[in-house]
């Protein structure tokens, strides 16, 4: 799960926002797997997907 998220936010540091957002859509599964496993608690993976696609939505568009 870290490795995705880490993904998502290396692409929201480079500004691309058409990766960022692909790179969270492969993120999002594994976070919920992550959460049914019992890895996360299931709000935490809500919080930490809110707060990315947020910072997603603030990118501009290139």
């Amino acid at each position: 799960m870290r490795t995705f998220v880490k993904k998502v936010e290396s692409a929201i540091a480079s500004g691309d926002k058409s990766a960022a957002a692909e790179a969270l859509r492969a993120a999002q599964p594994e976070m919920q797997r992550a959460s049914g496993k019992g890895v996360v608690h299931a709000n935490t993976v809500a919080r930490k997907l809110s707060r990315l696609s947020a910072r997603i939505k603030a990118l501009p568009v290139t």
